[in-house]
């Protein structure tokens, strides 16, 4: 008798402690939650981009997409000129955006995501393409990329380092890069070509160094890639 009287205390109290009315009812949580970063759709990655419309004879307009994202509110649409380095923003609320770029030129592009409750902005990966225009049969490369070592990146003493970088070309025919090394932030000393993508440079203790690639193709294109620099400890 007294077992029976003791559990039907101790269901009493089960029932008395696990009240509906608690007043953790998990409000402080938020329950929009982050943005997440976008899969970009088009234009494709390393691709003659030939879905445009064109506006004139040196202008045509992209419709650029993503993948939309759960709890985003718009999207700042990021897009830069590889030939001159000029960039563009564009935010808008749906996963697409047209855009009037330059024809036959070069870019690369990126989409940062953007919610109205969080601070988080994730961003998309990069990706490059060329805007085709009317007569063009053969493309330039797209400006080389660096790989190794980082823009302003400390490396270890050393009396030689291996600088990479990645190239790319809608055609697929490139056919060498040169690269351009100095201590000046224009470099102009040409230390040597490769069909490979790095090559190996002498360098000294407590020096800045700034390094340059030029692509070639097999018909002459060329394109330059921005001046990257690194320090030697």
């Amino acid at each position: 008798m007294r077992v029976v009287k003791l559990i039907m205390s101790l269901l009493l109290l089960v029932v008395l402690t696990a009240c509906p009315g608690s007043k953790d009812d998990g409000s402080n949580s938020n329950p929009i939650g982050d943005p997440g970063s976008v899969t970009l759709v088009f234009p494709e990655n390393n691709s003659e981009c030939t879905k445009g419309d064109a506006v004139n004879d040196l202008q045509s307009a992209i419709t650029f997409m993503w993948e939309a994202s759960q709890n985003a509110d718009s999207y700042e649409v990021n897009i830069k000129n590889l030939e001159n380095g000029d960039t563009q923003k564009t935010e808008v609320t749906t996963n697409e955006s047209i855009i009037t770029l330059k024809s036959n030129t070069p870019y690369e592009w990126f989409v940062v995501t953007r919610s109205n409750n969080s601070d988080a902005m994730p961003v998309s990966a990069t990706w490059k393409f060329y805007n085709a225009g009317e007569g063009v049969t053969n493309y330039a490369p797209f400006p080389a990329s660096v790989v190794s070592p980082r823009r302003g990146e400390s490396v270890a003493a050393m009396t030689a380092t291996t600088l990479e970088w990645q190239g790319s070309d809608v055609d697929n025919d490139i056919a060498e890069f040169e690269v351009l090394f100095g201590t000046v932030a224009t470099p102009s000393t040409n230390i040597g070509a490769t069909s490979q993508s790095s090559m190996s440079a002498n360098v000294i203790s407590g020096q800045t160094y700034y390094w340059q690639v030029i692509t070639k193709d097999n018909v002459g294109n060329t394109s330059q890639s921005e001046v990257f620099d690194f320090k030697v400890q």
